[in-house]
């Protein structure tokens, strides 16, 4: 028997004592190594961090915290070591104190993330860390780290380079593929933990029991991979995950926020020092950009999402990799400053077209950032003829949803305008080859 089964994170998987609850009716064990890391500063500052941001101001209920996510991903992935126990390629390679990395890894991965942290990583600027590396002043110094060496006997700079660095060994790629993967710890709770809070089905209608219960290694012994029961289970995760992105993280109105903060930031940051700003809880880091907006243009782009009335941007047009691929990939995965320089000249042709000024952060163009979306790329073990296939080669849903460029299928570039613009522009049929035009020529002909 595996000795992973006598961890006592594992073992407290049994208990109906030393449990925190959270939705939906989970409960998540607590021995006294887990609670002094989740009672830190350091992490109890993930409480007052929204998992999703701006999606709240659509979808009013989704204002669970990453602490809750946090939670219920260390609770998956003593699911996922339960079940992996029992499979002898896994426990042959896996000793307790990798298992215990794992653990504190999955319970301490979004450490370093701030508030709104994705639509601003999205953005790519100079001087914004990648959350991940954003975590290591955290992690190595302070409560935490204490906690790490003192209750755990781990190093605090194997978990740094486990979150944030590429595995070199087959044995680290298969650890590090449980948190980071196709199927890993993460997506199994944020898609139905994103679900259940903005009160849509789509993130819950897929089998995660069963996913767990089919978990493997894959052949080549650095990746997880499933076993046959679990083809139809995996194949309903990847619609699932494709409808969330489509219906919630990348609705036009989740859209339209997202564009607004950003290109608010975009103008604040040469004011902001952000090392101290990724630090604050979502209230006081709206306040910092608030008072740094003074009465200028970002201040009317912050109060539209934070003020006491709600107002978003409209949506003037959109373009699909389906309806419309040259202008959508003209577009599409462009630097953050180019789609300013977009919006810009666009702002600017509008001002002559329509005989009044546009200012320029009264246009806002939205695309598909340059970072692509993980893809899913798995083996499904054939236990009957002992042969691993992928699951794309397998399952044609898998194929088209997963293994094609996810990003084309569930994001769109968008224009938006200020809501002020709307009865200007009202039913103008020039104002969209205006912006073709505009497009065009930030691609002048050479040669």
């Amino acid at each position: 028997m595996s000795e992973i089964l006598d961890i006592p994170e594992v073992v407290g998987l049994q208990s109906r004592s030393d449990v925190i609850r959270i939705p939906p009716d989970l409960d998540v064990p607590l021995t006294g190594r887990v609670r002094h890391l989740v009672d830190t500063a350091e992490f109890r500052r993930l409480v007052h961090i929204s998992q999703l941001g701006l999606v709240s101001l659509v979808f009013p209920a989704a204002h669970h915290s990453r602490f809750e996510h946090s939670l219920g991903v260390y609770r998956t992935m003593l699911l996922y070591l339960q079940r992996l126990a029992h499979v002898p390629e896994f426990a042959a390679v896996i000793e307790t104190k990798d298992a215990e990395l794992m653990i504190v890894a999955s319970l301490l991965h979004d450490l370093g993330h701030w508030p709104f942290c994705h639509p601003i990583e999205d953005m790519r600027l100079p001087g914004v860390p990648q959350h991940e590396l954003f975590a290591n002043s955290f992690l190595l110094e302070g409560e935490i780290a204490d906690c790490l060496r003192d209750d755990w006997g781990i190093n605090p700079r194997d978990v740094v380079s486990f979150l944030s660095e590429k595995g070199r060994t087959s044995k680290m790629k298969l650890m590090q593929s449980i948190i980071s993967g196709p199927i890993d710890v993460d997506k199994l709770d944020y898609l139905q933990r994103d679900s259940l809070h903005a009160g849509v089905p789509y993130g819950r209608n897929f089998d995660q029991q069963r996913l767990i219960a089919s978990l493997c290694v894959n052949q080549a012994g650095d990746k997880l991979a499933l076993t046959n029961k679990g083809r139809t289970a995996a194949e309903m995760m990847v619609f699932a995950r494709y409808v969330m992105f489509s219906e919630v993280y990348w609705h036009h109105a989740v859209r339209s926020a997202t564009a607004m903060l950003q290109r608010a930031f975009f103008m604040l940051r040469p004011q902001l020092e952000l090392d101290s700003l990724f630090r604050l809880a979502e209230r006081p880091m709206v306040d910092t950009m608030l008072e740094a907006a003074g009465n200028g243009p970002a201040r009317d782009l912050l109060d539209g999402l934070f003020g006491r009335s709600r107002r978003l941007y409209k949506r003037l047009f959109e373009y699909s990799h389906f309806d419309h691929p040259e202008l959508f990939h003209q577009i599409a995965r462009r630097p953050y400053d180019w789609l300013v320089d977009l919006s810009d000249q666009f702002a600017t042709t509008l001002s002559r077209h329509l005989s009044r000024r546009v200012a320029p952060h009264e246009i806002l163009i939205d695309a598909p950032p340059v970072k692509l979306e993980v893809q899913f790329n798995i083996d499904v073990l054939q236990q009957k003829s002992g042969k691993y296939r992928a699951l794309g080669d397998v399952s044609p849903m898998v194929e088209t949803l997963a293994k094609r460029q996810f990003d084309d299928y569930v994001k769109k570039v968008r224009i938006f305008i200020h809501p002020r613009l709307e009865e200007s522009i009202g039913s103008d049929l020039e104002i969209e080859s205006l912006f073709v035009d505009t497009v065009r020529s930030m691609f002048p002909e050479t040669g």
